[in-house]
């Protein structure tokens, strides 16, 4: 696949941990303890603060979503809150029906669906490099549709739910990179596709990984000078061209090692190298240990990512 984000998703492996449907009547307010991976909330009906820790409060409304790519704590409350009930992310059940703040009785005031997934493959690092620490998108009738579609599948547990829903999430995470702006995201991929000179230099380099890139022929396919395109995008993505793509083929070179299929040697020719020591060398540089090592430990060991 020649697509960054689509190759992000698919070595992220995502999956739904959680979702509930909580909702909010009269003065309430909700304080979470910090959560550490990634959760997400959708405004269904009305609206409620959110505090998130280290940011300024923020007013969501009916078809606004957020994302935290970390969770740290964070206080949801109506606009004229009240003393906050605590609550321990990680003692959350799923799919266990409506979650009501405040007034127990009569319609809500504010009805959200809000959840949080895990990662079955690459480290979530990954996707917290891509974005800023609070995504706040208004008025995305598609993230709407999605979310609704992950309650749901929590809800009916029909035939085949794991496999909706494993699909469902890669998609809400798709729309959610997709959403975040080249101006908010911190230093990553997703600021450097958001520049269309260094989204064409990042496309091509993701496209053919296996070739023998050098900063001057990115930097042509960029249709930028040598200089300038390194300057633009050591500052744009964080790291300079010949740092990302050796961090990103060691990323291919993990979730193959995974997935147990190639040899180490084959894995060296897929991600550019032209001979397995030489991989070797450089992946266990990177790493911090040889690939076949590697191979053996981590079936065992990676879990939520």
């Amino acid at each position: 696949m020649s697509d960054p984000l689509t190759e992000v998703v698919r070595l992220l492996q995502p999956r739904a941990a959680f979702a509930n449907l909580i909702s909010g009547k009269g003065n309430w307010a909700v304080r979470y303890a910090q959560y550490g991976r990634p959760s997400f909330c959708i405004v269904l009906e009305g609206g409620a603060l959110l505090a998130v820790d280290g940011h300024a409060p923020i007013s969501i409304r009916a078809g606004d979503f957020v994302l935290l790519p970390t969770t740290p704590g964070f206080t949801m409350s109506s606009f004229v809150p009240a003393p906050p009930v605590f609550i321990d992310p990680e003692l959350v059940p799923g799919g266990q029906g409506e979650l009501r703040h405040g007034d127990q009785d009569g319609p809500p005031d504010m009805r959200s669906l809000g959840g949080a997934f895990l990662f079955d493959g690459a480290d979530s690092g990954l996707l917290v490099s891509l974005l800023p620490a609070v995504v706040h998108v208004q008025g995305s009738q598609r993230l709407v549709q999605l979310v609704q579609m992950v309650g749901e599948e929590y809800e009916d547990r029909k035939p085949g739910s794991e496999f909706m829903l494993s699909r469902l999430v890669e998609m809400l995470l798709v729309e959610a990179l997709r959403s975040g702006t080249a101006v908010t995201a911190p230093p990553g991929l997703l600021r450097g596709l958001g520049d269309e000179r260094l989204a064409i230099a990042l496309t091509r380099m993701h496209a053919h990984i296996d070739r023998s890139w050098t900063v001057a022929q990115l930097a042509k396919e960029a249709a930028l000078s040598r200089s300038a395109f390194f300057d633009r995008f050591t500052r744009a993505v964080g790291v300079a061209p010949m740092e990302y793509l050796l961090a990103w083929r060691m990323e291919i070179a993990k979730d193959l090692l995974r997935r147990d299929e190639l040899s180490v040697a084959d894995i060296a020719e897929r991600v550019g190298y032209g001979s397995a020591s030489a991989f070797s060398i450089a992946f266990s540089r990177q790493v911090g240990r040889s690939p076949s090592r590697y191979a053996r430990v981590e079936p065992e060991t990676t879990g939520d990512g």
